[in-house]
Parts: C-alpha cells; structure tokens; sequence
C-alpha cells in the first residue's frame, strides 16, 4: 500500500471524477487553505451545518437517533456552542477507486483552537458528500467558515483489488448527498 502524490489525485479527479468539484492548486488567500495538496487533498466544509442540542433532553443513541437532536443551520459561519459539535458535509463529492482507502485528518488550523473534525476512512468505492463531525472541545462558542478547508484526505493505493468493496456490500452511507445521521 502507498500514499499517492498530487499528481495521480490530478490524475483521478479530472480523469475519473474522484473528486468534485475539483480544486487544482491549494487556495489559501484569506481562507483556510482547501484544494491540492503534495499528498493529499484539503476539502471543504459546505454551509449547511446540523448543531447539537440537549434542549430535548434525550439519550445519544446511535441505535435509535432523535432527529431532533439538531438544530438545522444554513449559512456562511457555524457558531457550535462550547463543548458540543455540529453535523455538515463536505462541498466536494468523492468517488473512490476500488483499490483505494482514505484517511481524514483535521486542519491543523482547527485543531490549534480546539476544534477536532472527525471523518472514517472513505471505503473502495465509496462515494458520495462526506459527513463531518466537527467537535468543539473549548468552554467557548467556535466558528466554522463554510466553503473554506476543514479536513485534508490522504489516499492510500493498495497493489491488489480487494474482495469486497463498500459498493459490493450496499453500504448505508452509499452515494449520500446531504449531512447524514447515523443508519442501522
């Protein structure tokens, strides 16, 4: 297994639709930094956000999820509350080959102010707009820019095809489009 360069993620975004939309270069004036990277990708976190809340007073149960566990946000800045998180998803739609795996991995941007984002590795032939947790671990309000970097994705080639790939065992999270709560 290897990491890949930015020329083959070049390669596999415009060749292939790994990714899109695609961003060729590192954009970084003024925004935290999304797009092409030497190993990696940065995607982007999109504006609409799902906020926690405990105003229902309900148990986390990722088993029987209480939608109304969030409060839905359309915008260009998120303001998650102090030690609590948001649900988003990424700008981008990934298509990932069969011989490929990812690993996310926040902003380092983000982590410096206590703000974690959590993604799970994208599966061979996964696709869809990724779901993003994004923890804010600090005693005070965080803000999250839309539209801006928020996770950078490194992809990992393995030298064989594997058995089973995400589209073969009809994965739940299969080609989602929106912020997506948890599935049994």
């Amino acid at each position: 297994m290897s990491i890949k360069s930015d020329r083959w993620i070049r390669s596999m975004a415009l060749e292939h639709g790994m990714i899109e939309p695609f961003e060729e270069k590192q954009v970084r004036e003024n925004v935290i930094s999304f797009g092409l990277s030497s190993y990696g990708y940065d995607m982007r976190v999109a504006p609409q956000f799902r906020i926690f809340t405990n105003v229902n007073c309900t148990i986390v149960d990722p088993k029987q999820f209480d939608e109304r566990s969030f409060v839905e946000y359309d915008g260009d800045v998120c303001v998650i509350p102090p030690n609590s998180f948001a649900l988003a998803r990424s700008v981008e739609y990934f298509r990932i080959p069969r011989t490929v795996m990812t690993i996310c991995v926040g902003k380092s941007t983000y982590a410096r102010c206590g703000i974690i984002t959590n993604v799970t590795p994208f599966e061979p032939e996964w696709e869809g707009h990724v779901t993003l947790e994004i923890s804010n671990t600090t005693p005070l309000p965080a803000k999250i820019y839309a539209n801006e970097g928020i996770s950078q994705v490194l992809f990992f080639e393995s030298d064989e095809v594997c058995e089973v790939s995400y589209a073969d065992k009809k994965g739940k999270y299969q080609k989602q489009t929106g912020v997506t709560l948890p599935r049994i």
